[in-house]
């Protein structure tokens, strides 16, 4: 008999959790593409809410870009495919499904490794469908703090474009190995750091010899970190998801 390996999220809350089930259930079961994970089933009976998945292999990102064991150091070229795999999985989801999909939860932690190192975007409890083109206004914060856009804060004009702005922290700490928010709140963050060296014309020093791949192909890396700099704009200067594909695979440049 063939034994295939799943995850099962449970979740927690009866009030939150049937709201957040019923998100996840209709959002991504209604959707399937390689860059984002693979709804295989579910389970609500009375206060039992389980979702279950593909099993994804090498885990989340967050346990290989924050650690500091060199045996599990991504090389340059593996965080190059994970984050063009994570903006590939955005383009479906703001451009090409029938509605667009704001995901509202863009973070390492919601991006899953396969096997081959893939990545596919996972978590869909905070998403919306909206009409194309269409913005809205929200009653709670959505999100997780550290990745939420500045609007987010202000409740108006939500849009695609609220992923955009995670998804350019995601690509900064993917570089840096650090989190843009550390526990203590007592220092800069990431994203403040990156403005700096911006304006001090030093993105180098965030680079680091640590890791000697990412050193060996340090101007990659800072055109990457430019792109992720376009992506933490104002609103109404941050690119489409779709631009931003195109500027990774090199048939478009970046207009930052």
């Amino acid at each position: 008999m063939m034994v295939t390996k799943v995850a099962v999220k449970q979740l927690d809350s009866i009030v939150q959790g049937r709201k957040e089930f019923l998100a996840e259930v209709n959002t991504i079961g209604k959707v399937e593409h390689f860059h984002l994970v693979r709804l295989i089933g579910y389970c609500a009976e009375k206060s039992n809410r389980l979702l279950v998945y593909e099993h994804m292999f090498n885990g989340s990102l967050d346990n290989w870009i924050f650690n500091q064991d060199k045996a599990r150091t991504l090389g340059w070229k593996t965080r190059q495919e994970i984050i063009y795999g994570v903006a590939k999985g955005l383009q479906y989801l703001h451009e090409e499904c029938h509605k667009n999909i704001i995901h509202f939860d863009i973070k390492p932690q919601n991006i899953l490794l396969d096997r081959d190192f893939k990545a596919k975007i996972s978590d869909f409890g905070f998403a919306r469908l909206i009409d194309r083109n269409q913005s809205l206004a929200l009653a709670s914060l959505k999100g997780t703090i550290g990745y939420m856009a500045p609007e987010m804060y202000r409740r108006l004009h939500i849009s695609v474009k609220a992923d955009i702005y995670s998804f350019g922290v995601v690509i900064l700490e993917t570089i840096c190995g650090r989190k843009n928010l550390e526990e203590s709140h007592e220092s800069m963050t990431l994203v403040d750091i990156v403005q700096m060296k911006v304006e001090e014309d030093q993105l180098y020093d965030l680079i680091g010899d640590r890791d000697e791949d990412i050193w060996h192909h340090k101007e990659e890396a800072i055109k990457t970190m430019k792109i992720a700099i376009w992506c933490l704009q104002t609103y109404d200067r941050r690119p489409r998801i779709s631009m931003v594909v195109k500027v990774l695979e090199g048939s478009a440049l970046s207009r930052y």
